[in-house]
């Protein structure tokens, strides 16, 4: 390995250091709270060392929070529908994972959504785990297991469900929670369940024509 080489990797190191150390920092001090002058002290440097990585407090938790929204879109796209799969149960699954991120990543879930940056700091969304969930209702209107919709009314009911459960599990573990898979699951189910079109078998009046049931006069014949 050449000299250039082995700085750059020390140099990554630093910058993940100083991240990791960051982040263990905003969460138990708040964003408020943090400072450069804090973070140097717990890694041993002097803060004009961490502004050769980072401009700023602010440069410092966009950074932070960019990377937890990534690992949020990883558990997202680990959501792959089987052969056949009813989308409603794809849609029941990508919840699944996005609360288990949370769960399983606290710190990164709390900087992504419940820790607010500076002013200066710009907002971060998670476009990319959103667009997804928006997909995954738009297969599931497609396939006509629910009703035409605005897919944002739904997509974003549907994420305060699991963003809610996810943090009060986070914020409150102290709580006397029932069993946690049990209350997610309910949570997510209540909420999808509710949007399912009824599947009613065809009534056949006594003069032989098929009358339409709730799911087809929901979808309008427009082929005409």
């Amino acid at each position: 390995m050449s000299i250039q080489s082995i700085r750059e990797k020390n140099k990554d190191n630093i910058r993940n250091l100083i991240l990791e150390t960051a982040r263990q920092g905003i969460v138990e001090q708040g964003y408020e709270n943090f400072s450069l002058r804090s973070l140097a002290q717990r890694i041993g440097y002097s803060p004009a060392a961490i502004y050769r990585y980072f401009k700023s407090k602010d440069d410092i938790f966009a950074c932070l929070t960019q990377e937890s929204f990534g690992l949020l879109m990883d558990a997202s796209s680990s959501v792959v529908p089987g052969p056949n799969e009813d989308p409603v149960s794809v849609l029941k699954r990508g919840m699944h994972a996005y609360v288990t991120f949370g769960l399983r990543n606290p710190d990164h879930y709390r900087i992504a959504f419940l820790l607010g940056g500076g002013e200066s700091t710009p907002p971060h969304r998670p476009r990319n785990s959103y667009d997804s969930l928006r997909s995954r209702i738009q297969r599931c209107i497609d396939a006509r297991r629910f009703p035409p919709a605005d897919i944002d009314l739904l997509a974003q009911s549907l994420w305060a469900a699991a963003h809610g459960v996810t943090s009060l599990l986070v914020q409150r573990p102290s709580f006397p929670w029932v069993t946690p898979d049990m209350l997610v699951s309910r949570v997510i189910d209540s909420a999808v369940d509710a949007l399912i079109l009824p599947q009613l078998a065809p009534e056949v009046p006594e003069n032989g024509h098929r009358l339409r049931n709730d799911k087809e006069s929901a979808f309008p014949n427009t082929s005409r």
